[in-house]
């Protein structure tokens, strides 16, 4: 029944078109599309008002701290810069020296990361050291031992190993790789940060020249001159 509903011909119905003369104002508008104009009207007609009841709500003796400490730039707020006394000397000293504990932390949990994944790989990779010794009457039979241990030590000893352990032993190699890059990048952020601290201290010191360095470094190199101590 319903092909034969369907078979029967329908009269298309098209939408009204802009007539001639308001050609001008383009496409004629339909319901929908006023829908959406009246919704975001009101939209807008319902912020505005909201912001004109917290106006009016609003305790003229009200005080913020950002009243204050920012100004206005081209309608925009914009805080004032901080100066740069902000902290003394010992409150610096301390910052760099929290600074200093979490970055000396980071480097002892990666340490251990890095040696508990280093004991559950293993090197799949190296062979077994051969240690048999094999007893030949004649050069024919050495020369035919020989063939026989070339032969065996050809073959692949982990061939029947599955595709997902493989790629997953790469996977865990490849993250190790990166995690002894992260420990060696935190150990010369620690380095760096702990002498900036002790040139921060008081005393003389000087920076060596590169003559005066008997192991060469590729860190800057200082020497403290000696104090009497009382």
């Amino acid at each position: 029944m319903s092909s034969l509903r369907n078979s029967i011909p329908r009269r298309a119905h098209k939408e009204r078109a802009q007539p001639e003369s308001r050609k001008k104002y383009g496409l004629l508008e339909k319901h929908k599309d006023h829908i959406l104009r009246a919704r975001a009207y009101q939209r807008k007609e319902d912020f505005i008002r909201n912001l004109k009841e917290k106006a009016s709500f609003k305790n003229p003796d009200e005080f913020y701290f950002k009243m204050i400490n920012s100004k206005t730039v081209d309608g925009i707020h914009r805080p004032k810069p901080e100066a740069n006394n902000k902290y003394t000397e010992e409150e610096r000293m301390l910052l760099k020296h929290k600074d200093m504990g979490y970055i000396f932390q980071a480097v002892q949990s990666e340490r251990k990361k890095v040696e508990r994944l280093s004991s559950t790989l293993h090197a799949v990779d190296d062979k077994r050291s051969n240690k048999h010794i094999y007893f030949a009457e004649d050069r024919e039979e050495a020369k035919e031992i020989r063939s026989r241990i070339g032969q065996s030590s050809s073959t692949p000893q982990f061939g029947n190993i599955p595709s997902r352990i493989k790629r997953k032993t790469a996977s865990s190699y490849k993250e190790l790789e990166s995690r002894k890059e992260r420990v060696k990048n935190l150990e010369k952020l620690y380095a760096d940060m702990a002498l900036q601290k002790e040139l921060k201290k008081p005393g003389r010191k000087r920076k060596l020249r590169e003559e005066e360095i008997v192991n060469s470094a590729s860190q800057t190199v200082y020497k403290w001159r000696a104090q009497r101590k009382r």
